[in-house]
């Protein structure tokens, strides 16, 4: 059996991505500037970005017998991630989506499809699972992804969870999360607070460690054993937003699995999220570990960056 950095298990798609000067009005025509195809997905680009920072990552998800799905497999492996244990339904369509991005802004507009693909907990492997330091989840597979935290929780792997809004099953993922890491979307529907402040602290109960909300270009609100604390975002001349949240995510995991502290976990994934939005795409403008501490060595006054070792 493979050992792992992060085990991720969670949604994958294609992405096709079209930089605009400005987003149409209905029944207008305009011209797109500039195009990519790119992997794409939650976890799936979690882990491109764990593979990119130099991990080892492994991603389990499903996807059909399609372009699309050979695609996915493809872009994922260009990163070194692992991808044995992606299940393949034969006949079925693989997940895309349609990104417009605003060129000015760099914000995007986002079109996705449903697979109506869903991984169940007899499609995964409990050895597996515990393969890696860290279990790194989305709540798209419900069921499976429930049945994978609760072996990660009996063996004391720590579970992170990437929630972006309440749906099936992720309330219950959310406790068996050790980290979970929430937009502000989730953090209202789950705390009832709209005040991200006081929506991390009611997150913050059980078992978990950690918990954050996260606000684009406002940074991110986390609460640990220490306290709650603001992690401002870093500076950079946006392109393009796509993926910022799932790298950060990524890159939180990375660091988790190499042993850091929290604060500098955070610090590290809001600098890794924010090289990202340097290009277009969730994954072209990922860094590599080395690029990523040499801008923080440049742009953070935390020693911690100038003492650690790339490797």
């Amino acid at each position: 059996m493979e050992r792992f950095d992060v085990v991720g298990l969670g949604y994958c798609a294609v992405d096709y991505l079209g930089v605009v000067a400005r987003y149409p009005e209905l029944d207008e025509k305009i011209q797109i500037l500039e195009f990519a195809k790119q992997g794409g997905g939650i976890t799936a680009t979690a882990m491109a970005a764990v593979g990119r920072l130099g991990g080892r990552a492994a991603y389990i998800g499903k996807i059909g017998d399609d372009d699309f799905g050979k695609f996915i497999i493809a872009d994922l492996e260009k990163d070194g991630v692992y991808t044995s244990q992606v299940v393949v339904q034969p006949g079925a369509s693989s997940q895309f989506s349609f990104i417009v991005v605003d060129q000015v802004t760099g914000k995007r507009t986002i079109f996705w499809t449903p697979s109506g693909m869903v991984l169940e907990p007899h499609e995964i492997k409990r050895e597996y699972i515990l393969s890696g330091k860290v279990l790194h989840m989305d709540a798209h597979h419900p069921r499976a992804a429930i049945q994978a935290a609760s072996w990660a929780n009996e063996a004391g792997i720590p579970v992170v969870m990437d929630a972006g809004s309440v749906r099936e099953g992720s309330v219950e993922l959310a406790e068996r999360a050790d980290c979970t890491i929430a937009s502000a979307l989730f953090a209202e529907q789950f705390a009832g607070e709209k005040d991200p402040e006081r929506a991390v602290r009611r997150m913050f109960a059980g078992r978990r460690k950690l918990s954050a909300v996260t606000l684009g270009e406002k940074g991110c609100i986390y609460a640990a054993d220490e306290g709650v604390f603001h992690q401002t975002a870093f500076k950079v001349d946006a392109v393009d937003t796509t993926g910022a949240g799932d790298v950060f995510h990524g890159a939180f995991s990375f660091g988790l699995a190499k042993g850091w502290p929290y604060r500098e976990i955070i610090e590290f994934a809001s600098a890794v999220a924010a090289i990202k939005c340097t290009k277009l795409g969730g994954r072209a403008g990922i860094p590599t570990l080395t690029q990523a501490l040499d801008f923080l060595r440049t742009r953070s006054e935390n020693e911690f960056w100038q003492d650690i070792r790339d490797a």
